[in-house]
């Protein structure tokens, strides 16, 4: 369960763009700029240091770059959520995000409303890919299966109930969200999410979605739409 307000690292080299961002996100009151820094060392620095609920992380970084600092924030820190928030939107970028371990990604210029909503389901264990994510991670995955990190098992090993809880997953809801919706304790969805990461042979609830998506047992649709 998270706690609000939610702790906010906050990660842009654009420094008009982060002042603007910074003064939306702090008109709500379940977010807190907790800390904000320029670049990819500075973000780690910060990880290392402090505590945060979620890393908002620009792709676009001076120095080691924002996939190189997703990867090396959720080396250090592999429960810290990060939500990588740019302009770019190429497959192959998309691609790497995931293979960094990122939890979610919205477009630059995303509706305020939806960006909100975005980080307080990251922060929460959910995942979230808007509308172009999506269409690109289908793009990037379909007949590439033999480039992709990701081991896919030849069949669907899923029941039909982590097959709902998978879906769910995959809308951006949290294990309290799923149990309220399927009248179930959240510690039986848990149960569940670690027995379709084991079937599926992934780390996290972020490579699940995409193995699924890329499996077909979660259609396009009902992945997040942002």
């Amino acid at each position: 369960m998270v706690n609000f307000p939610i702790q906010i690292l906050l990660v842009e080299d654009d420094e008009l763009f982060r002042l603007g961002l910074s003064t939306r996100l702090q008109q709500e009151p379940t977010l807190h700029i907790a800390a904000e820094a320029e670049d990819g060392e500075t973000a780690l620095q910060q990880v290392l240091q402090n505590t945060f609920d979620i890393v908002i992380l620009d792709v676009g970084l001076p120095g080691m770059g924002g996939v190189e600092a997703c990867r090396q924030i959720k080396q250090q820190r592999p429960d810290l959520p990060v939500l990588v928030l740019t302009s770019h939107s190429q497959p192959t970028l998309i691609a790497r995000l995931i293979e960094a371990q990122a939890q979610g990604y919205c477009v630059k210029g995303v509706d305020a409303n939806a960006l909100i909503l975005a980080i307080q389901s990251v922060a929460a264990g959910a995942s979230w890919w808007d509308s172009t994510a999506t269409r690109e991670i289908q793009a990037a995955f379909q007949g590439q299966q033999s480039a992709s990190p990701l081991a896919v098992p030849p069949e669907n090993p899923l029941t039909q109930r982590e097959q709902e809880i998978l879906t769910l997953i995959a809308s951006g809801k949290s294990n309290s969200e799923i149990a309220n919706e399927l009248y179930i304790s959240a510690g039986t969805v848990r149960v569940h999410v670690h027995a379709i990461l084991q079937k599926l042979e992934v780390r996290d609830r972020t490579q699940a979605v995409v193995v699924a998506l890329q499996m077909g047992i979660v259609r396009p649709q009902e992945n997040l739409s942002g």
